[in-house]
């Protein structure tokens, strides 16, 4: 296994893992098994992707043709915000286990942040934002944090979930988490790449010993499908000249370099490809170093530009997270 990132619950998160967000249900199982085999460890799921069971066909393949052990891998799934009532996470937490075919995830994360009107599984599952379905509204539920965050912690003491933390979560609720927190958020997971740094964000999870693990690294890459305006207007980062050129200075895929500046900043990364070939590719993105002006030129790009909030997939004003 490649390096890790040693969590606050004491237990080491590997720094690349691999990201399961639009992994087709059909070729899931063996998208995960080849991962598997090419050296990935760490598998970063959520409820919302609707692909948990599919994720847990391959890796019971991988144990069961002795690739690796359960204890060898690091499963992470997530909380989505209508099981965010304190009575809904432990049910939510262990239909994500079922469905993987695990008996505890070691890392459970908040999806996001805003607790929505509980959706009944049989009714609708992954159930998504809307609470009608596609053609319906947002509807939020008046459960605060402190609640779903004590039912989080109360999965560590059942053994379901190793280590717990947040995902799209902004400075001052993680602020006011803290306060309260018997257990803290050992890991903060965000939108992160060079259009979009969040600095100030990160320097919170430094001082306060949280993990960070950015998604979407390849920015707009991500989102082309969902037709996004300012997704297509971008130049892709993957063709951007200050990344292609240091591709070239440094022998390596403009993907590597972009994740390295990642990883050599401190920050796990979850990427994702269909196609095996890439797949060390990806993987292989701590072995070598960028100079800091390379890194600082990077980071430099910061424009603000966020692609992943519920106002970008529908229309709603009842959901503004990042507002």
């Amino acid at each position: 296994m490649g390096p890790t990132i040693k969590l606050s619950s004491g237990y080491e998160m590997p720094q690349v893992g691999f990201g399961l967000w639009k992994v087709d249900n059909a070729t899931c199982a063996d998208t995960v098994y080849n991962a598997v085999k090419v050296g990935y460890r760490l598998f970063d799921g959520a409820c919302d992707y609707g692909n948990e069971k599919e994720c847990g066909e391959g890796v019971a393949r991988a144990i069961k043709d002795g690739l690796v052990k359960r204890e060898d891998l690091f499963i992470t799934s997530k909380l989505w915000p209508t099981f965010e009532d304190a009575d809904k996470v432990e049910l939510a937490c262990r239909r994500s286990l079922a469905d993987w075919g695990l008996e505890y995830f070691d890392l459970y994360l908040i999806h996001f942040p805003g607790a929505l009107k509980y959706v009944d599984p049989s009714v609708r599952y992954p159930p998504g934002w809307q609470y009608d379905g596609e053609n319906g509204g947002v509807v939020r539920s008046n459960t605060p944090m402190h609640e779903t965050w004590r039912a989080m912690e109360a999965l560590v003491g059942a053994g379901l979930a190793r280590s717990i933390g947040v995902s799209n979560f902004q400075a001052q609720l993680i602020y006011d988490m803290l306060r309260y927190a018997k257990i803290p958020p050992a890991a903060l997971q965000i939108e992160h790449h060079p259009y979009l740094v969040q600095q100030e964000l990160l320097n919170l999870a430094k001082s306060e010993g949280i993990a960070v693990t950015a998604y979407s690294s390849f920015g707009p890459a991500s989102f082309l499908e969902f037709g996004f305006k300012h997704a297509k207007e971008l130049v892709p980062l993957m063709k951007d000249d200050l990344i292609t050129s240091l591709a070239s200075k440094y022998g390596k895929k403009p993907s590597q370099i972009l994740l390295r500046w990642a990883t050599q900043r401190g920050l796990a990364v979850i990427p994702k490809t269909n196609r095996v070939e890439v797949m060390p590719e990806n993987l292989d993105v701590t072995g070598f170093d960028l100079e800091q002006a390379d890194i600082d030129a990077i980071t430099a790009k910061d424009a603000g530009i966020r692609f992943n909030h519920p106002a970008s997939y529908f229309d709603t004003n009842k959901m503004w997270i990042f507002g």
